[in-house]
């Protein structure tokens, strides 16, 4: 019997003609692993992609752009960012101000700064540059000192 699992194929005899066979091949056990391995449901092999459309969480993700500042060339960075959707939602009240809601943002929850040299600066102004590199995201209340926080009135 032949058994494939991850590009590799292991041949077993699985019916010894004595017990003691067992004892003297231990890559039988090996054997019996990877045909149970091969006879579970393809889900168990596979990883599913996410579907960003309908993705409702907050996630790191790398995301790229064009770090400038007057007086010295651009450069582009990869850089991972907090990127997702966050449950919002709003409900009238007979209170004022007549709306009760909760509004959470995808965030920052942890960062780490890097610092990098922009090219063909200006001898007079200075080439470094400093970005905020995710580490941990969540879903929670947008904070100006972090975030552009749009709101309409």
């Amino acid at each position: 019997m032949r058994l494939s699992s991850l590009s590799s194929i292991a041949v077993c005899n699985i019916f010894p003609t004595s017990p003691q066979k067992y004892i003297q091949r231990p890559g039988l056990v090996l054997c019996w692993f990877l045909l149970w391995i091969s006879l579970q449901p393809r889900s168990l092999h596979s990883v599913s992609a996410v579907n960003l459309r309908r993705f409702i969480g907050c996630a790191v993700r790398e995301f790229t752009f064009l770090a400038k500042k007057p007086g010295c060339g651009g450069l582009h960075i990869t850089t991972d960012a907090c990127w997702g959707r966050c449950e919002t939602w709003e409900k009238p009240v007979l209170d004022p101000p007549y709306i009760e809601s909760h509004q959470r943002v995808c965030t920052y929850n942890e960062t780490r700064l890097v610092t990098v040299k922009l090219p063909n600066c200006r001898a007079n102004v200075d080439p470094t540059y400093t970005y905020p590199v995710a580490l941990r995201c969540d879903c929670g209340v947008c904070a100006t000192s972090t975030t552009e926080c749009i709101s309409a009135v």
